[in-house]
């Protein structure tokens, strides 16, 4: 029942993706306002966050485990659908990612910049004054907002259920929106560290689901790296996979010029493209190991 009950949920996101409702990013944001208030000079701690991430996790699986242990197993599946749903997730990006590609077309690289500014990380929001910079900020953003509320979740929920799925979830969420600034740094090293496998799965993916041999040339070395963080992970193995250089404006306007203004919508377009393809693979391996009885 784990493909079937995967499957459903993420369907579902999808389809509320596309009607840009419900956002885990806003429950989330509302449940650690409880971590707003700290005593002074501890801003930087860790463990309320972590209690606060972990009494939900904790809760689900137990609620599964006692369903499963007085034989009520199937009752869990629907709430596990519904968490599934909560949990993944991206809506407004498309809000933000057409009139942005509208924008390039035009040539108005201001308004294409003030659409996606919310998307890009505060570090990179200055820096992105050149189109090329800001274009592949948006690209890096773009796909590490799908790698954390999808494959991340999905990978984790195969192998722990529904109460590890929470826990990797919200440590997301600690480290993008726990009120304390100063701890988050914390925060991103643990999801770094939960991420690391899932990630280089991905990125392998890639390979599989784009250009195998541009992967092999671009992003086999990356895999066996520890270093690489995980927008980079991402960044390096989708420029190796994708075709036309998607991910190389720089060389993209050397080779193609009279096409510049449609390079903005191509790229995102490729990059949506080869997420949608990889998680397609991940699900069919999921249906392979169902079939081998291996999940």
């Amino acid at each position: 029942m784990t493909l079937v009950v995967f499957l459903i949920a993420y369907l579902v996101r999808r389809r509320l993706d596309s009607l840009n409702v419900i956002s885990s990013d806003e429950l989330w944001r509302r449940w650690l306002h409880q971590g707003s208030v700290v005593k002074a000079g501890r801003e930087s701690d860790i463990l309320r966050g972590l209690v606060l991430v972990a009494v939900p996790s904790l809760l689900a699986g137990l609620c599964v485990y006692i369903l499963a242990l007085y034989g009520w197993r199937i009752a869990a599946y629907p709430l596990e659908i519904f968490v599934l749903v909560l949990m993944m997730g991206t809506p407004g990006w498309r809000l933000s990612v057409e009139p942005y590609a509208e924008a390039w077309k035009k040539g108005d690289m201001q308004a294409a910049w003030h659409h996606i500014q919310e998307r890009l990380p505060a570090s990179e929001r200055g820096a992105a004054t050149a189109p090329e910079v800001m274009h592949l900020s948006l690209s890096r953003a773009l796909m590490l907002a799908v790698f954390q509320r999808f494959f991340l979740v999905a990978f984790w929920y195969v192998v722990g259920g529904i109460g590890l799925a929470i826990l990797v979830r919200g440590l997301v969420a600690l480290a993008q929106q726990w009120p304390q600034a100063a701890a988050r740094p914390r925060y991103l090293k643990a999801c770094e560290w939960v991420g690391w496998i899932p990630v280089r799965l991905l990125s392998i993916t890639f390979g599989i689901a784009g250009d195998l041999s541009g992967w092999l040339a671009e992003a086999r070395p990356v895999i066996t790296g520890i270093t690489e963080k995980t927008s980079e992970v991402l960044m390096i193995a989708a420029n190796g996979s994708l075709t036309g250089y998607a991910l190389d404006p720089g060389r993209f306007s050397r080779v193609h010029p009279d096409e510049w203004a449609s390079f903005g919508g191509r790229s995102l377009s490729a990059v949506r493209g080869l997420l949608n393809r990889s998680m397609l693979v991940w699900i069919c391996v999921l249906a392979l190991l169902v079939i081998a009885g291996v999940v």
